[in-house]
């Protein structure tokens, strides 16, 4: 029988080396037969991932890294873990690569970001240190990263305290070059608990200027802002950001804290404002993505990847030992106004032979060995349709997919899965597209992750959902859908 871990804050932040040698062998192996292991998704070995960082292109790959605490299923002592990638597809593990080994990062090396410069990519991130009374400080740091993966973190800090007026949450630098200057947006909390976005210039990577607070809009952002983004797609200023705090009557949201975007006219950089600004949007309307991150690749795409789990909450997979994924690799368009997200193309690297489908009883539906594979249909104007996704042999039990195209209304259900996640925030999502078309959906499904895009993308919902082993069958009840196809996908993992 699995021991159970009291973590306290000292057995969170105690140092790696102080860990048995045998330890992460043996939580490695305690999750070897989980089901609930995904195939295609970034995953950690062990423990606990949460916010992707430093995604950019260098040395003719796609890098990323991921916050990481090996140890456990919970947040501790954190530190940045390196993947590398030649198609955003088949990702290779390479190991930790940011540890807290100094003074300005003893109790955390915690998110940022990550830009190429000459022969090296620079990686800007948070330090988090705590003291005897355990008060935070927060650091901004720096380090360089060679061709060889070897990483060399800067002696001194690049922003060592918040401006005056600012509380010690500070944290996820995003660098980026606009109009020939590098600058650095960072997540703040102003001493009235209030949440904000700082931009700094420089011009170098090393000495930082605070422009101003970014101006986005009129209303309270709640206490605190993590992970800002500010991306461009065709000239206009696109930011992704995560509240924390904010109140439902400014956005409409369900989950414990939202993932958001604006779009706007333009960006003055030297007002760190953005110009006539939209609405706030949710940027996923599923049940579990946070902390997206966003870059410019040097091919002309805006690339994100996301956080697919939530702060301040637990997943069934908890108890084996791991917590938590990366999203598939998006690309982003902005279509009339509106940010549209799909799935990158290199996704149709993974695809197998397709696998036919059965009708019975005026239902159609697919019974695929496991739970990875890619579907899609088309829900034709003016019908209805139901899709459950990992539903038991009996149909008691399956992830309940409502299309309405003739009103353009998507319910998606959890309650009836095997395992509750997390229902106190409510077990349905919704989302409006317009009445009266066709609803095209394309779905990707791995293990315990489901991320579905509606409409090339114009909606997203992304979900964590634990079924039963044998839960693999797909239904589909109501109007028959057009163009159905499911293709198996294979895993990128070499140890499964």
């Amino acid at each position: 029988m699995k021991k159970t871990i009291e973590w306290t804050d000292e057995l969170r932040y105690q140092a790696y080396a102080k860990w048995p040698a045998d330890y992460l062998p043996n939580l490695k192996k305690q999750q070897q037969n989980s089901h609930w292991r995904l195939h295609y998704h970034i995953q950690p070995e062990t423990g606990l991932l949460n916010d992707p960082n430093g995604f950019s292109y260098f040395d003719g790959k796609w890098h990323l890294f991921y916050q990481a605490y090996p140890y456990g299923p919970v947040h501790g002592l954190k530190s940045w873990y390196h993947l590398s990638s030649t198609n955003l597809v088949d990702w290779q593990r390479d190991q930790l690569r940011l540890l807290p080994d100094t003074s300005y990062d003893s109790h955390g090396v915690y998110s940022g970001s990550a830009i190429p410069v000459g022969d090296h990519l620079f990686l800007a991130f948070t330090g988090n240190v705590r003291d005897q009374q355990w008060a935070r400080h927060a650091y901004q740091l720096g380090a360089w990263m060679d061709k060889d993966f070897h990483v060399t973190k800067q002696a001194t800090p690049l922003i060592a305290n918040p401006p005056e007026g600012y509380t010690q949450h500070f944290r996820d630098p995003q660098l980026f070059r606009y109009q020939d200057q590098y600058y650095l947006l960072i997540g703040a909390q102003t001493e009235n608990e209030e949440g904000k976005i700082l931009l700094y210039k420089g011009d170098t990577l090393n000495h930082w200027e605070l422009v101003h607070e970014v101006l986005f809009s009129n209303e309270q952002m709640g206490y605190m802002i993590e992970c800002p983004n500010l991306v461009f797609l065709e000239d206009k200023p696109v930011l992704i950001f995560c509240p924390q705090g904010l109140a439902k009557s400014t956005v409409a949201y369900q989950n414990i804290y939202p993932n958001l975007y604006i779009t706007a006219d333009h960006f003055d950089a030297e007002t760190a404002t953005l110009l006539h600004p939209s609405s706030l949007q949710n940027l996923d309307d599923g049940f579990d993505l946070y902390a997206i991150q966003a870059f410019q690749a040097p091919d002309g795409r805006v690339l994100s990847i996301g956080w697919v789990g939530l702060p301040d909450v637990s997943y069934p997979s908890d108890k084996e030992g791991w917590a938590h994924c990366l999203s598939l690799v998006r690309e982003l368009h902005l279509i009339d106004g509106q940010l549209y997200q799909k799935p990158v193309t290199e996704l149709a690297l993974l695809r197998q032979a397709p696998l036919a489908s059965h009708e019975r009883k005026g239902e159609v539906l697919f019974q695929p060995d496991t739970n990875s594979y890619e579907l899609e249909m088309t829900i034709p104007t003016d019908k209805q349709s139901v899709l459950t996704l990992f539903s038991s042999a009996n149909q008691n039990k399956g992830f309940d997919l409502h299309c309405d195209a003739k009103n353009g209304m998507i319910i998606l259900d959890r309650g009836r899965m095997a395992k509750e996640v997390n229902p106190e925030f409510g077990t349905k999502r919704s989302v409006q597209v317009s009445p009266h078309l066709p609803i095209h959906l394309r779905i990707f499904v791995d293990s315990s992750v489901c991320e579905i895009f509606i409409n090339d993308g114009q909606k997203v919902l992304t979900s964590r959902v634990f079924p039963d082993k044998t839960d693999t069958t797909i239904l589909l009840k109501g109007a028959q859908a057009e163009n159905i196809t499911l293709w198996p996908l294979r895993s990128i993992h070499l140890d499964d």
